[in-house]
């Protein structure tokens, strides 16, 4: 994927789940591990897609590849920790916090000291594409989003379908309001 496309779709994947995240929504595993793993295995993709780079990376670089996926996953699991999840409607709901955002400015000033650190010992910038950072926190995030949705005894929402499944809720804007 070309680098502009690339970032497009990265940050419309970014804009819809923060969006509906921020409002609240059904809590389902698709739309929880969704996101995550597209974004994860695009970065997986973009390592794989530079077969003269494989030959360039070391053991060292391998094992700060590795140090930055630990990174991601314990800062989006510590960013999981405070989304909201509660009871609505008999299922469970997820809603971001203000807490949650000052998380996520912290990881990611964390994520880019990191990420100069790694270039300052010579980590190439094709070792390090955005997608792997982005959907490993997200993926920390939802792990420990769908630990807590387990734990409470409340059913996860159904998975939704059809069209709005994309970009809504699924639900009405009167079906909400009745829901509230």
């Amino acid at each position: 994927m070309h680098g502009w496309m690339g970032a497009a779709l990265v940050a419309a994947v970014i804009v819809v789940v923060v969006v509906r995240r921020l409002r609240g929504e059904p809590l389902n595993a698709r739309d929880l591990f969704g996101p995550p793993v597209v974004l994860t295995a695009l970065g997986v993709w973009a390592l794989w897609q530079r077969h003269d780079l494989h030959h360039d990376l070391g053991p060292g670089d391998y094992g700060w590849i590795a140090a930055g996926t630990a990174l991601g996953v314990v800062t989006g699991a510590l960013r999981g920790a405070t989304v909201r999840v509660e009871p609505r409607g008999g299922v469970l709901w997820q809603r971001y916090t203000g807490w949650t955002f000052l998380v996520a400015a912290l990881s990611l000033a964390l994520m880019v000291a990191f990420s100069f650190l790694a270039e300052h010992v010579g980590l190439p910038a094709d070792a390090r594409p955005t997608q792997l950072s982005i959907g490993v926190g997200f993926l920390g995030e939802a792990l420990v989003v769908g630990w807590r949705g387990l734990v409470s005894g409340v059913p996860f929402a159904p998975e939704r379908r059809g069209p709005s499944a994309l970009l809504g809720s699924g639900r009405s804007d009167r079906s909400r309001r009745q829901q509230r």
